[in-house]
């Protein structure tokens, strides 16, 4: 059986918290911002956890098991 092999564009995407939580950054961040308010990108610029519905479907591509 081969090894199994980390999605490379998960792994730059996500990062596991000590806890076993996985830390993720928010979209619409990176252009068009002169539309949203200055509220909106606040918000936008802190991490955020990935939900516990698509947690697996993350540790699958990070081959976390």
């Amino acid at each position: 059986m081969p090894k199994m092999k980390t999605n490379s564009s998960a792994k730059k995407r996500f990062s596991v918290t000590s806890s076993g939580k996985i830390k993720r950054k928010h979209a619409f961040k990176s252009h068009i911002l002169t539309k949203k308010s200055t509220k909106q990108k606040r918000r936008l610029t802190n991490t955020g956890l990935v939900d516990k519905s698509d947690m697996k479907n993350v540790k699958q591509q990070l081959s976390m098991k």
